[in-house]
């Protein structure tokens, strides 16, 4: 197949970059002829004049500049699916339309939420929020600023939303969407996508991994350092715990600072910083367990399987998709999401009973190698590819029926 793959990329690089950089690969080791278009958020200046904050809200709503190049790479390539990843802001859903004119079908990818959420995280002051679920004008997330805390910000996000539903963008204009899990597809679902389109397929590890070692006598948390990681309910755990318990942590974020603070005076808290995929993978193997703490709705939980693929089980907050995605003492353990105390006595639990943690291990490995290799996942996406094939072949069908 020829396929073109488009991505709109943030300004710090995070899962959805590295999917779509996974999905390209993993297509292309396929034989297939794969075309990128990026678009990248570091175009944006951080400081815009009147007239240039006016222009970028007008594309934010509806691009013609990204429409018409991204039409014009169609006629070029002529591909057979064209699959976009993310089209906030400098994309916009106008894209949709100059493909659907080419009568080629359009595949998105819902890696965060929003399509229903101004901040895309369904998540506002520290707690889960839905206030603009339903509503055809995010009113309630312009009222509380929640796009970059900036209500100005918010009325350009929330504008485009709402244009959008209005004329049918999303209704119309996709022949299939990617949910990532079961619990963030009924979410999309109940936000009003046409449930038949909406369609379950996972992210995957690559290149696959082999098992750890395990050797590393600590616990691991890899993420963003941020609220609603849950990185606040974690610090407050390990301030709890009995036992010497080592933990690391990787990654970087607004609670950095913070995070540095209780690393030097906690002796059994080291703060790595930011890593790379090779170094993660290598500590994910020598850990013990990995901590995945979130309090919003994941919509997967990237770090979970990467885990998994290593043999390490997860000790996960019990919400949204991590919530799916780990077996409750089987490939790891669930507790109440911002529950420092429920926290402290999983991990209590898990370290005191060492040969329990190995089985979950081993059974993690398992889950990994059933439903989150790339070979399976390859197979799962040119089903969702041939079903938007299908869907723009049977819209030709019945206007030919309609001429006659």
């Amino acid at each position: 197949m020829r396929l073109l793959l488009i991505h709109n990329r943030y300004r710090q690089p995070g899962g959805e970059d590295a999917v779509f950089a996974d999905e390209a690969s993993l297509l292309e080791s396929r034989g297939h002829t794969v075309t990128k278009l990026l678009f990248d958020n570091s175009a944006i200046p951080d400081h815009r004049s009147p007239l240039a904050t006016a222009r970028f809200a007008a594309e934010t709503i509806w691009s013609r500049a990204a429409s018409q190049k991204i039409r014009e790479t169609v006629r070029d390539v002529g591909p057979d699916i064209v699959h976009f990843h993310n089209t906030f802001p400098l994309i916009s859903p106008a894209a949709y339309y100059a493909v659907h004119e080419e009568a080629v079908p359009v595949v998105q990818t819902l890696h965060n939420y929003r399509l229903l959420c101004p901040n895309a995280l369904f998540f506002r002051d520290g707690h889960i929020c839905e206030d603009c679920m339903g509503k055809l004008a995010p009113w309630p997330g312009i009222r509380h600023a929640c796009y970059r805390n900036s209500r100005s910000q918010t009325v350009i996000t929330a504008a485009m939303l709402t244009t959008h539903r209005l004329i049918g963008s999303w209704t119309q204009m996709v022949d299939a969407f990617i949910a990532l899990t079961e619990f963030s597809r009924r979410k999309f679902v109940q936000g009003g996508l046409p449930a038949e389109r909406v369609i379950v397929k996972p992210n995957f590890v690559l290149p696959d991994a082999s098992p750890g070692e395990h050797q590393g006598n600590y616990a691991l948390f890899v993420g963003r350092l941020s609220m609603e990681k849950g990185i606040e309910t974690l610090l407050r755990a390990w301030e709890r715990l009995r036992s010497d318990v080592p933990l690391r942590i990787v990654g970087d974020g607004p609670l950095s600072m913070t995070v540095a603070k209780i690393a030097k005076q906690t002796p059994e808290i080291e703060w790595l910083g930011q890593r790379s995929a090779a170094e993660v993978s290598e500590l994910m193997g020598n850990a013990r367990m990995v901590i995945v703490p979130s309090e919003w709705y994941e919509t997967f939980g990237r770090v979970v399987i990467e885990a998994y693929a290593k043999g390490t089980p997860v000790i996960g907050a019990k919400i949204g998709a991590i919530a799916e995605l780990i077996k409750h003492g089987r490939t790891g353990l669930l507790f109440s999401p911002g529950n420092a105390t429920d926290l402290e006595a999983n991990v209590q639990w898990a370290w005191t009973h060492p040969e329990e943690l190995v089985m979950m291990g081993l059974e993690a490995r398992s889950e990994y190698e059933a439903k989150y290799t790339a070979g399976r996942n390859y197979e799962m996406l040119m089903e969702i590819y041939e079903r938007g094939v299908a869907r723009v072949r049977e819209r030709f069908s019945a206007r030919g029926r309609e001429s006659d």
